[in-house]
């Protein structure tokens, strides 16, 4: 067969001179009518840095993060650059991620605003490529706003409250988990010398297993193989997943399928953390009693067992949702409440003063010997102004869970289309220096007025605001006040003699976690 030379191909009706230019003034027509869309779509939205080709600001903003890091050098958290940047942009500004237009709210009353008084429009969940392949957008956490995702919420926190979720009846349950950590301790205080203790796997374990009993109806050994593998993948998960190059699947969804990185191994941990949670639903269905539900998992599977009876042929209740409900409420479970409590023990570390002072008001108000209750709260007001001070100072989810504009709405003279990511920068708000005295000095006493009583103040938000606030927000308070103040009751914890203090800056990864440390542990009586 004989080829055709490019002009003889230019001589062909299908690629004749004629066709050649109608082709090209479509292009060009095609070029303008685009342009002239995104102007009019993204005409009055908030001002913002100039984004990149293709890549938007994620370029200029997010990629270097994990750049100088492998390059050996320093860069700042997101949470820290996206402040900053409403020095030169104001409290509502806009970036691109990509294409994807991204406003980030700075400043309590921005935030309050967006979330409390426009919450229909404000809280919706964004279709982010990176969450999206792994959530599959069901659950409670990354669900869109919706009658689906609002009979989903209120079915599980009804029945997370009947078997204790923010009672005094889930006490013993949290005790049970101290009474192992404080145990551990003890043994790996002789064991550890002046090295340390790395207190992360006592404490996740602890934590999670609370979780683990309301909606698993199991708890979990502290050297449970498995079990220490699923809290480790998490961690991990959540990290790579934000603050490596897999962020980059944001922009290039393909990559997720990429045989190589930390394309390969995020995938892995998803795969691994899938097998769990599937075992333990197939656990669940093969022993369900309905006379004797043992938890959130048996409930569930007998409301969905209810529907089917009824003949409710789209019943959103499925094996299938529970499954990502199961794995919204064991990650967010486990992992802010857990590094909650890391981050105020390593903050004491730092300040023996302040550990002294907490301390001493425990010895005061409940002694040495007896066991610290929740009932003795009100009484430890220093106590409670610390965990409030650090958790002010490292913001356990720094930047929310993203959340969309589901419409296009007028906020504060901006125009925000409908679909745009908004960012709620809670680190902002915590770090205010209009609302907070030396905003980034530890002072547990700014939560105490000059008698001594605690202040509760509005824009002290770590749990967010809105109709998308944590809804194990009471749980974590509860095991946030009994893990601290009953291990502060029982040890003394000190940085190991000339060990520098580890960086304050933290891991971020969604939530912020501290970096890795040991402290010295050494029993008070």
């Amino acid at each position: 067969m004989m080829s055709l030379s490019w002009r003889e191909c230019l001589s062909t009706s299908v690629l004749s001179p004629v066709n050649f230019v109608a082709l090209l003034v479509f292009l060009l027509v095609f070029y303008i009518v685009n342009v002239y869309q995104k102007r009019r779509y993204f005409a009055n939205i908030p001002p913002g840095p100039k984004p990149w080709p293709v890549v938007g600001n994620f370029g200029g903003f997010f990629l270097p993060s994990f750049i100088l890091r492998r390059s050996g050098l320093q860069s700042q958290p997101p949470m820290v650059i996206l402040t900053e940047q409403a020095n030169a942009y104001g409290n509502v500004y806009s970036l691109f991620v990509g294409s994807q237009l991204m406003v980030v709210l700075n400043g309590y009353e921005v935030v309050k605003d967006a979330l409390s008084n426009h919450p229909e429009v404000f809280s919706d969940r964004p279709d982010i490529p990176s969450v999206t392949i792994m959530t599959k957008r069901k659950g409670i956490v990354f669900a869109p706003y919706g009658p689906v995702w609002r009979k989903q919420r209120k079915f599980c926190h009804t029945t997370l409250r009947s078997f204790g979720l923010g009672k005094l009846t889930l006490e013993p349950c949290i005790q049970e988990g101290l009474v192992t950590i404080k145990t551990e301790l003890l043994r790996l205080s002789k064991e550890s010398g002046a090295v340390g203790v790395d207190l992360d796997p006592l404490i996740s374990n602890a934590v999670s297993n609370v979780i683990c009993s309301l909606i698993l109806g199991q708890r979990f050994h502290h050297e449970d193989s498995e079990f220490r593998n699923m809290l480790r993948l998490m961690d991990r998960g959540l990290e790579i997943s934000v603050n490596s190059a897999a962020v980059l699947i944001n922009i290039f969804s393909l990559l997720y399928y990429m045989p190589f990185g930390v394309f390969k191994e995020l995938r892995q941990v998803e795969r691994d953390i899938t097998a769990f949670l599937k075992r333990s639903i197939t656990k669940h269905r093969e022993t369900l009693d309905p006379d004797n539900p043992r938890d959130l998992v048996d409930m569930y599977l007998m409301e969905m067992l209810a529907q089917q009876a009824a003949g409710e042929e789209d019943s959103t209740f499925t094996e299938d949702y529970l499954f990502y409900i199961i794995g919204d409420l064991f990650i967010a479970g486990t992992d802010t409440t857990a590094n909650s409590v890391l981050w105020v023990l390593l903050y004491l570390a730092i300040h023996p003063d302040i550990q002294d002072k907490v301390q001493a008001e425990i010895d005061k108000v409940v002694g040495t010997h007896r066991v610290l209750s929740l009932t003795d709260k009100g009484s430890l007001p220093f106590t409670e102004a610390t965990i409030m001070e650090v958790q002010r100072l490292t913001v356990v989810v720094p930047l929310a869970i993203p959340h969309m504009a589901s419409e296009t709405i007028e906020f504060r003279g901006y125009t925000i289309p409908k679909g745009t990511v908004i960012v709620p920068n809670l680190w902002s708000v915590h770090r205010d220096p209009t609302l907070w005295d030396d905003p980034d000095s530890f002072n547990p006493t700014r939560f105490l007025d000059d008698e001594g009583h605690l202040l509760r103040k509005e824009y002290f938000i770590p749990f967010g605001i809105g109709r998308r606030v944590c809804m194990g927000e009471q749980l974590a308070k509860m095991e946030l006040f009994l893990t601290v103040s009953s291990l502060l009751q029982a040890f003394k914890f000190r940085l190991p003699e000339g060990t520098p203090p580890p960086s304050l800056q933290g891991r971020f990864g969604l939530t912020l976690a501290p970096c890795p440390y040991t402290v010295c542990v050494s029993p008070r009586r």
